[in-house]
């Protein structure tokens, strides 16, 4: 019954060796790994994704300060009397709500204009 047991003992041995082992190998691994996908993302130059978020929201505070400030001129513009340069972009709100007021139901002409065959080809090249 010994014999048994010291055979049994010297497989568990052997067993939790390998699981030890492996899980070394394992713990190596993953770090070679995260070495090698921080070293591809340092050499590919990617933005932090805290940058990235911050330029956004910059980028958003911009545009709405735009905004805010294209309305200011246009009233100060209105008060003055003074017709806004043709370069002059209308403020975001109001060009949205005068293109939704500007679109009309599509015509047979405008159908037909819509509907114009594309630029023939010539045979030989593709």
């Amino acid at each position: 019954m010994q014999t048994s047991n010291r055979i049994l003992d010297d497989l568990a041995r052997v067993a939790n060796g390998a699981i030890s082992t492996l899980v070394g190998i394992k713990n190596e691994i993953d770090a070679l790994v995260r070495q090698r996908i921080e070293r591809l993302l340092n050499d590919a130059d990617v933005v932090p994704r805290e940058e990235f978020d911050a330029v956004k929201a910059m980028a958003a505070k911009a545009r709405t300060e735009q905004e805010r400030l294209e309305i200011r001129i246009a009233g100060l513009e209105a008060r003055l009397g003074v017709k806004p340069a043709a370069g002059t972009a209308k403020p975001a709100a109001k060009a949205r709500k005068s293109a939704a007021r500007k679109k009309k139901p599509a015509t047979a002409k405008t159908a037909a204009r819509k509907k114009k065959p594309a630029a023939r080809r010539s045979p030989g090249k593709g």
